[in-house]
């Protein structure tokens, strides 16, 4: 059988010294701790930290787009050198693996990327994946690196996701660690610190927004400290951190990918009885749809509301929202293929 894959996310704050200098000895045990877990996963990385890497090449750095875009180009290959050169004396090789959201909403592009970490594994190499912010568009930008690690996990179909922090993981009232968590609901989430460290992008709500997404998808979670002792190898083991339980999940593969990897384009508000019936796993019809609020073309996904605006699913388009709008008295006009719609 396969082994199962291990998607690890490193965040900046995680990895480098409060002057953004990558932390060498960090690596070094991230290094030493991956090497004990890969003869029984497969392995991604995650790793923030070239920008952070590559900002102080540049002169009077002051974290433009561009600026940032430029930092990236000079980082990246300063953090890859540094996570071979740690990783060398267990003779094990990495890959860099550079990331755009439209690898995960194209179907075919994500299928081949999936591919290209299966050879990779079958050869003992663990890719190391970060976003190409040299090219990523802004309009199509990851949120941070916690969303691309759960695309690799829910996509990948990763048994386990942890998330490193510099702290000791999801922290109660009195400002201690949350052992375990059943649910990721709103009281759960309003523990998260909303501020945000000086050199990332997420933050504790983004660990938990999609935690929350991964565990839906059947897949356990972790959010450990990367300062504790051996914090990879004790999270695995549940003895460090905060575990989120994973939810029963039997959705297939493709749907999965629908439900995380897809990239939403529009958005319609539907009646009770569209609600109703998409519950019971049927097609949505014109007839339920009340109003457009975000347009849409045949083929692209689009999310479904109900009357209070919830996000209720997902679902790919069979007809345009123009061919919606001028349609919308035919009682029979399918929107959506029961098959082509995810509930949430």
């Amino acid at each position: 059988m396969a082994k199962p894959i291990l998607v690890i996310k490193f965040g900046t704050a995680s990895i480098t010294h409060e002057n953004g200098e990558l932390d060498e000895t960090i690596v070094a045990s991230i290094a030493r701790q991956a090497a004990d877990l890969k003869e029984e996963y497969n392995i991604v990385l995650v790793s923030s930290g070239a920008v952070a890497a590559g900002k102080k090449y540049l002169k009077n750095y002051s974290g433009t787009i561009s600026e940032r875009k430029a930092a990236a180009a000079i980082g990246n290959p300063l953090l890859l050198s540094k996570y071979a050169r740690y990783f060398a004396p267990y003779d094990i090789a990495i890959a860099q693996s550079l990331c755009e959201r439209r690898h995960f909403s194209n179907r075919a592009q994500f299928l081949q990327l999936k591919k290209t970490y299966e050879e990779l594994w079958e050869s003992g190499v663990i890719p190391v994946a970060n976003e190409n912010d040299v090219v990523s568009d802004l309009e199509l930008k990851f949120s941070d690196n916690d969303e691309l690690a759960t695309l690799i996990a829910v996509g990948f179909g990763a048994s386990m996701l942890l998330f490193s922090t510099s702290v000791g993981g999801v922290l109660d009232r009195e400002g201690k660690v949350v052992p375990r968590i059943e649910a990721i609901d709103e009281a759960v989430l309003s523990l998260a610190d909303t501020k945000k460290s000086n050199l990332g992008l997420g933050g504790m709500v983004s660990k938990l927004t999609f935690a929350r997404l991964a565990t839906r998808m059947g897949i356990r979670v972790v959010i450990f400290g990367i300062h504790t002792p051996d914090g990879i190898l004790n999270a695995i083991e549940g003895k460090t951190g905060t575990l989120c339980l994973p939810q029963p999940c039997s959705m297939p593969a493709r749907k999965k990918w629908l439900a995380s990897g897809s990239l939403v384009t529009g958005r319609v508000l539907v009646d009770e009885g569209a609600l109703s019936a998409l519950q019971k796993r049927r097609s949505l019809l014109a007839v339920g749809v009340l109003t457009v609020l975000e347009k849409f073309e045949g083929g692209e996904v689009f999310e479904i509301v109900d009357e209070e605006h919830n996000v209720i699913a997902v679902a790919r388009a069979k007809v345009s929202s123009e061919v919606l709008s001028e349609d919308s008295k035919q009682q029979n006009l399918e929107i959506a293929h029961a098959d082509d719609i995810v509930l949430l």
